[in-house]
């Protein structure tokens, strides 16, 4: 099996936009690289007393458009180049919504699963402490992201504030609603990928109610992305998946009782009246939609053969390599990219951050309805984009995204 790298991937499809911009090969050099990273080393006190260093890291990739923003990931698998690709996909995420905002994402390599609450607070203040001077609410704004969630973010936001003695709501996103986060943050990415899968189910003529749904991961993300299509889109969500496997059932799995099951025992395994199945076996199934909504390159060009889907949503960041993508083009299997899909997490932030800014707070219809707004908005560009010039979603979404990045560099004399 061929290593793939997030980071490479994330360039190649860089290139595939490159000639319908007419973008240089300086210029594209130039965008091939993050503007500017951060690596830290955090030593932490454990229970037992002895003290740990962990590795962190924290990547600005483009501020054309204004300040960099993205996730904070505790991951023990955790890479500098995969930090670098999400960094990328983020300034391509957020140009492609229309927001004033850059890319970044940050890192530390550790396995929450194996410490406890306390350890986990020390090192997520220690992080802070760490990258202090490098973010800020109008230079570069964390989020959540894989193993951190509103607690984590919630104590990044209180250190912050500590070292420059000012309640800084602003610094961070996804936080507390106590806290200055905003409602309907916890299920904005699922909530806005299916409102980009509503429109492209209508243009494909795939009728929802009833449509076989497969979901790998079930984490924040993939959890919110199955009830929200059982529960308001009447999709049947027969498979499910965590790190440890996954389960099926023909006619529908109980999804409520699937997350109770899932708080009791750690793992969607072993649910009563469906049958266990591995991540892969998951994502060979016949379902209508297939939504990966873990972590990435969890199809790639070994298994991408076996995928039966009839539309692959990217409800994750970069789970379809860039050669896994070619094939599954060539065989007719629409693909709505990341970019474009799973942007709902990012909106909501930026409308976090408007309400910071200006002291205010939304209801959750009304951040629901700016979200949907901004969702389809870009989906409609996208669709347009792609079928005018016959190409697939992910590049007309590139090519959207880089061009209006491109025209700010020009417009600041960058380039």
């Amino acid at each position: 099996m061929v290593e793939q790298n997030l980071f490479e991937d994330v360039k190649r499809h860089l290139c595939s936009c490159s000639a319908d911009l007419q973008i240089t090969p300086n210029l594209e050099a130039v965008m091939k690289m993050p503007m500017r990273e951060l690596h830290v080393s955090i030593p932490v006190r454990m229970d037992d007393g002895s003290i740990r260093a962990f590795s962190g890291f924290r990547v600005q990739y483009n501020d054309a458009l204004g300040p960099t923003k993205g996730g904070i990931r505790f991951h023990p698998d955790e890479t500098i180049d995969t930090i670098r690709g999400l960094a990328a996909i983020m300034t391509w995420k957020c140009a492609l919504h229309n927001l004033p905002l850059g890319g970044a994402k940050g890192g530390v390599i550790c396995n929450p699963k194996k410490m406890s609450p306390g350890e986990i607070e020390r090192l997520s203040r220690a992080y802070i402490q760490a990258i202090s001077h490098f973010i800020g609410p109008d230079r570069d704004i964390p989020a959540p992201d894989v193993y951190t969630d509103s607690s984590v973010m919630a104590w990044m936001m209180d250190e912050y504030s500590k070292i420059f003695r000012k309640t800084t709501f602003g610094v961070i996103t996804g936080k507390p609603v106590s806290l200055g986060g905003s409602e309907g943050r916890e299920d904005a990415t699922a909530r806005g990928g299916w409102f980009v899968v509503r429109e492209a189910a209508k243009d494909l003529g795939i009728p929802l109610e009833g449509a076989r749904v497969a979901v790998q991961g079930f984490g924040n993300v993939g959890a919110h992305a199955a009830i929200i299509g059982q529960e308001q889109y009447s999709v049947r969500v027969v498979a499910v998946s965590d790190s440890r496997g996954g389960v099926f059932a023909g006619e529908g799995l109980d999804l409520r009782a699937l997350l109770v099951h899932k708080e009791k025992t750690g793992s969607v395994m072993d649910f009563s009246g469906a049958r266990n199945i591995t991540n892969e076996e998951l994502l060979a199934l016949d379902v209508d939609i297939l939504i990966p909504a873990a972590l990435e390159n969890v199809i790639t060009i070994d298994n991408s053969s076996r995928v039966k889907a009839r539309l692959i949503a990217e409800f994750a960041n970069g789970p379809v390599t860039s050669d896994a993508d070619a094939l599954l083009q060539a065989r007719g299997i629409p693909i709505l990219p990341d970019i474009l899909c799973n942007g709902g997490g990012v909106i909501v932030s930026y409308l976090e951050m408007v309400q910071n800014f200006n002291l205010d707070h939304w209801d959750r219809e009304e951040v629901q309805a700016r979200l949907e707004k901004k969702m389809v908005d870009a989906y409609r560009a996208v669709h347009a984009l792609a079928s005018g010039n016959n190409v697939p979603m992910r590049q007309a979404g590139y090519t959207i995204a880089v061009g209006r990045v491109v025209t700010a560099m020009k417009y600041r004399g960058w380039v």
